[in-house]
């Protein structure tokens, strides 16, 4: 519904962030702000800020004001959030629009609804005529106390027992027709129960409330499984078997493990045997829906599908629809269940071998790349045509990762892992198609047996940052003027120890100079972190060559220059100056700003075409 600005604006006010947010997360003071790690990705180094009236983290992008926090930290929606922080701050929230009214009214009724027939099911369960379902439960593994946990029934074999039921609680059958529950009458039948002779399972939403059921046949019915019709409240693009249970977990240990599955039992198993971070999508493949739900519980899921080739394929679908939203930190693992003539789930794995063997599974998962390649590379062929088929396959799905970046390091992994068979392959051979050393009929004396040819080496992504923070320090030290337009930024980047102390003593120097703009100079800074005793970190900035740090260079040269390096540093960063300057230059324009927003603008467009340059040409 819609809510007055001038309500939703005193809310604001009356909530203060620093204590909001302080209630999840540990805050240190940052100046006029405060500082902490931030609670929507794994990080080591705080990235996560909160001002007077919001928060943003630098690492991941995640950003908002007070309610945007109360709904993704607590899972409420908008108007949840906004009467739970209006209650706190002793507002009333203000009476809905009739039309809005009797939404959220029907909504609140197909809730009450699910809970009555989820009551049903589990009671139905319990009685004799649920025995059954309680034997091939136990067959399962699951005795009465497991059962209960997870809330699972048993719909008698009636057609309208439940239509019955709930009648006598006041429930219409066009309620259970809206909740998925029941089927309306029409010219061919009378109106039935939806489940009728199967075991239940309770599909949830983050907050615990049953959105909807699945239920599986004991007899020759078909499906085997059956999921209900969707509703307003229950869409199986969005919804995950186990996800509250998951969600909670995660809110307990950042390091629980998410674990997608393909079934409601093998959910059930793995959170009895302690993963209590299993998923599972409903009769669907993976949506993209589901991985943004995902990334939010971790930032590293686990696909682990059965173990026959559909599993595999479905493994794959869901990796390929997750490679453009791949990022440094948001990606996947592939866990490959070692089959046992191709039948093995997580489930049965479970149940043969324990909890250990699966979490074997989950230590030897592959990282995405490893498992596209596989993927990939999968009845390939050997033929000049089929390699070439893999190798333009190889490029083209690394080029679907929209952070370049990362897009550029798995094109190297994929392309280095294709040479590298490619050259095993060649070695089996021999020369000219003959058989080489090794293969069925080559024998050769060790002695010239061909060596391998070493891996192409991979850049070192701790050289690459040196010398960026090289490049950044030099810039500053030559044209130390710049200092005061990009301090805070400057301040708030992670650079390595060395560069980290010419850092503060150059910031230190630039406030004690503060009234005296004209002191500001190369001569008295070089000076001055030789004075400190910083010789050794300062010989090794200014051995480095770089055009845009020349004492020639042109003011727009060497900002332009700045900031490509720091995006280099911390993207994400980059961005929110960007969308700052781009906000100052819709307030005033004048020369400075505008050559601001042109070095940003510049820099950002480069990070974004993957450029990262030869920096001494830079």
């Amino acid at each position: 519904m819609a809510l007055p600005a001038h309500f939703l604006e005193e809310l604001r006010a009356r909530t203060p962030m620093a204590p909001l947010v302080g209630r999840r997360v540990k805050l240190a003071r940052a100046g006029r702000n405060w500082r902490g790690l931030c609670p929507f990705h794994n990080e080591k180094t705080p990235s996560f800020h909160v001002y007077d009236n919001g928060f943003h983290c630098f690492g991941c992008g995640a950003s908002g004001d007070a309610i945007s926090w109360v709904m993704q930290t607590q899972g409420l929606d908008f108007m949840e959030a906004v009467a739970a922080l209006a209650a706190e701050a002793g507002m009333e929230v203000p009476e809905p629009t009739p039309r809005a009214a009797e939404e959220a009214r029907a909504r609140a009724d197909i809730f009450a609804v699910l809970a009555a027939a989820q009551e049903s099911f589990a009671r139905h369960l319990a009685q004799q005529e649920g025995a059954a379902g309680r034997a091939y439960l136990a067959s399962r593994g699951l005795d009465d106390s497991a059962c209960a946990r997870h809330g699972l029934g048993w719909a008698p074999e009636g057609r309208e027992t439940l239509i019955r039921e709930l009648a006598g609680q006041g429930i219409e059958l066009a309620q259970l027709v809206e909740a998925g529950l029941a089927r309306a009458a029409d010219a061919t039948r009378p109106a039935a129960d939806f489940f009728f002779g199967r075991v239940t399972f309770p599909i949830r939403d983050r907050r615990g409330r049953v959105i909807g059921f699945g239920a599986r046949s004991l007899g020759d019915a078909q499906p085997k499984y059956l999921n209900g019709p969707e509703s307003p409240v229950f869409a199986k693009r969005r919804a995950l078997y186990g996800l509250d249970r998951a969600r909670e977990a995660s809110r307990k240990d950042k390091n629980n493990k998410i674990i997608v599955v393909e079934g409601y039992l093998d959910v059930i198993t793995l959170a009895e045997a302690g993963f209590s971070g299993a998923v599972a999508p409903l009769g669907t493949a993976l949506t993209e829906e589901h991985l943004a739900e995902l990334w939010q519980l971790s930032p590293m899921p686990f696909l682990c599908f059965d173990g026959d080739a559909a599993g595999g394929r479905a493994a794959a679908r869901a990796l390929d629809l997750a490679l453009p939203q791949l990022r440094p930190d948001r990606s996947l693992r592939v866990a490959r269940l070692a089959t046992k003539a191709g039948k093995d789930d997580p489930d049965s794995l479970v149940r043969r071998a324990g909890p250990a063997a699966f979490q074997a599974v989950l230590d030897a998962a592959l990282p995405a790349a490893e498992a596209l390649y596989l993927f990939l590379a999968e009845g390939a062929g050997t033929g000049v045509e089929a390699r070439a088929g893999l190798l333009d396959r190889l490029k083209k799905s690394a080029a679907r990762i929209e952070d370049r970046n990362l897009a550029a390091e798995f094109r190297r992994d994929l392309l280095d892992r294709f040479y590298a068979q490619r050259r095993g392959a060649q070695a089996d051979r021999g020369p000219a198609g003959r058989p080489g050393p090794g293969a069925a009929g080559g024998r050769q004396p060790p002695s010239l047996r061909p060596v391998p040819l070493p891996p192409r080496p991979r850049p070192d992504p701790e050289s690459a940052r040196l010398s960026r923070a090289d490049c950044l320090t030099l810039i500053l030290c030559r044209h130390p003027r710049l200092l005061r337009s990009v301090e805070e930024a400057f301040a708030l980047l992670d650079l390595p120890a060395p560069h980290a102390r010419l850092r503060d003593a150059m910031l230190a120097w630039a406030d004690a100079g503060q009234n005296r703009t004209e002191t500001l100079d190369t001569a008295e800074l070089l000076a001055h972190l030789q004075q400190v005793g910083l010789e050794a970190e300062l010989e090794r900035v200014l051995a480095t060559s770089l055009r845009c740090a020349a004492p020639d260079a042109m003011p727009a040269e060497v900002e332009a220059g700045f900031w490509h390096f720091f995006g280099l540093m911390n993207p994400g960063r980059l961005e929110a100056e960007w969308m700052a300057a781009t906000r100052d230059m819709a307030k005033h324009v004048d020369p400075a700003s505008e050559q601001r927003l042109v070095a940003l603008s510049t820099a950002r467009a480069a990070l974004r075409r993957g450029e990262t340059g030869s920096e001494t040409d830079l």
